[in-house]
């Protein structure tokens, strides 16, 4: 229960979802814990459940479109703190429109970017300086959208796939100074705020397809996060690592064949 003992993190997007559930795993491993949002009510929630199961956590205000959020995200947990150890990039916006090639326009793309790609970009460089101090790790947090291309959302997918090759950028440029970056791609995460509107068609479809018996959940990336952000990955950077039920290892036909009852055509 202390793999991250003594260490100072900082989940971004973390009041609600995978940063959430990687926030509270991070605390019960020892980790005094930022978490950070842009509504305060639910950041001070989060902070306060973490506290009352015996967890160290304060609240942030943070919004990634807002770059002077993010400056003052690190300048404040410094002043608590006295150091930052590791910083979980999870905030992003999934509800944002997007859609094929021809219905985007170029409003509906650069807000998509400026959210995943720009936003991810500045809070690194932002971390960087205290990263550099004592050493330290950056997980990404991507998306499967980034593994193939899809009928839809096609600006989340490409802004995703710029996360991968930052992570691999950042990795190699500062690796030397101690500063380690992986990306960890997720699955279908089934947490308690998207239960109710993941239809059953969705689950279905995945379940169909994933090599193991259930849909993920929130933990299930967050105990990758707390290996990739403790002592333990020491020799693991520049790294993207996909947990996704083993969706993503086999040809693309399986579930088809599946419903059928072969094997093969």
């Amino acid at each position: 229960m202390n793999r991250l003992k003594d260490k100072v993190a900082i989940v971004t997007g973390s009041t609600s979802g995978i940063g959430l559930g990687t926030a509270k795993l991070f605390a019960s491993e020892g980790a005094k814990v930022v978490v950070c949002g842009r509504t305060a009510e639910k950041g001070e929630a989060v902070a306060a459940q973490i506290r009352e199961a015996g967890g160290e956590a304060v609240y942030i205000r943070f919004d990634l479109t807002k770059p002077e959020t993010v400056v003052s995200l690190f300048e404040q947990t410094e002043e608590k703190y006295g150091k930052i150890d590791a910083l979980i990039n999870n905030a992003s916006n999934v509800a944002l429109p997007d859609g094929r090639v021809d219905e985007l326009s170029l409003d509906m793309w650069d807000e998509i970017f400026t959210t995943d790609l720009r936003g991810t970009f500045f809070t690194i460089k932002t971390a960087l300086p205290y990263l550099q101090k004592n050493g330290g790790s950056i997980v990404n947090i991507g998306s499967m959208a980034s593994a193939g291309g899809d009928l839809g959302a096609t600006a989340y997918a490409c802004a995703k796939a710029g996360v991968e090759m930052l992570t691999k950028s950042v990795a190699l440029q500062y690796g030397k100074q101690g500063v380690r970056c992986n990306c960890v791609r997720p699955g279908l995460i089934v947490t308690p705020q998207n239960e109710a509107v993941v239809p059953e068609t969705l689950r279905e479809i995945f379940l169909n397809n994933i090599c193991v018996t259930r849909y993920g959940e929130p933990n299930d990336i967050g105990y990758l996060c707390v290996y990739l952000a403790s002592d333990e990955s020491e020799f693991v950077s520049g790294q993207i690592m996909t947990v996704d039920g083993g969706m993503n290892s086999h040809v693309p036909t399986v579930g088809e064949f599946r419903k059928l009852g072969s094997r093969t055509w």
